[in-house]
């Protein structure tokens, strides 16, 4: 465990766009902070509830690229990041020997990084991130550039991945998290987040709190649907209608 909790040790100012989310709000209580206390955090909830920026924040906070990389990216295409990370306190247990931000969004940008640096070539898999599939170049980086010892922070990975590479990516966290590693991860993915003995923290309307990977309603809703899919999709077009 690098880091174990994160909390705002200041209000973010009322006019801000941030101050709208309530999973920011509950950051605000020092005396409940967000706690890590699974090797493996996953940050869950509905689109627009702060997972992305939260965790933007967190990796911005440990001196990680906005962009995504390792501490010692570099590049900016367009500052688009939230100041969220400038209110934020990450408590840190330890300090890793490894890293990465992994962020979907601007994954082609951290790519194309890296192809500006030959040097580093055989870290990630000695072929170009851009000469591999969307999935390919997840799971290369994955397996070739994060060495253990190291603090993970994947944003949506799930984006690019089938769902037979989930489970490979499973496999690496796994193995990763053997060698001494810790993930956050903001994920949609039901397959993801059964990875045993993680710790699911849901961001809602109501703020943070952790839940049973089966109470999650990404499972739920996946069960369903996948036990009933014609009436599933029979019940929401009559909804359309």
């Amino acid at each position: 465990m690098y880091i174990d909790r994160v909390y705002l040790n200041q209000p973010v100012p009322a006019d801000s766009w941030l101050a709208a989310l309530p999973a920011v709000r509950a950051l605000e209580d020092r005396d409940h902070p967000l706690t890590f206390s699974s090797p493996v955090t996953f940050l869950v909830g509905e689109n627009g509830a702060g997972k992305s920026t939260l965790l933007e924040a967190i990796a911005v906070a440990c001196g990680f690229n906005a962009e995504g990389g390792t501490r010692n990216f570099s590049f900016s295409t367009r500052d688009t990041h939230s100041p969220l990370h400038r209110y934020l306190t990450v408590g840190r247990r330890d300090y890793p020997q490894d890293g990465f931000f992994l962020r979907a969004e601007s994954f082609y940008n951290a790519a194309t990084y890296i192809d500006t640096m030959p040097d580093l070539a055989d870290s990630y898999g000695g072929v170009s991130l851009h000469r591999q599939s969307h999935g390919e170049s997840f799971l290369s980086l994955v397996e070739h550039r994060f060495g253990g010892r190291g603090l993970y922070l994947l944003d949506e990975p799930e984006a690019a991945l089938s769902p037979a590479r989930l489970m490979t990516l499973l496999v690496h966290i796994r193995y990763l998290v053997g060698r001494g590693s810790q993930f956050l991860i903001a994920t949609h993915s039901p397959i993801l987040m059964a990875y045993p003995g993680a710790c699911i923290c849901h961001l809602s309307e109501t703020g943070i709190s952790q839940v049973n990977y089966r109470d999650t309603e990404h499972y739920q809703l996946t069960r369903r649907f996948l036990e009933a899919p014609e009436r599933m999709i029979e019940l929401l077009f009559q909804e359309e209608g």
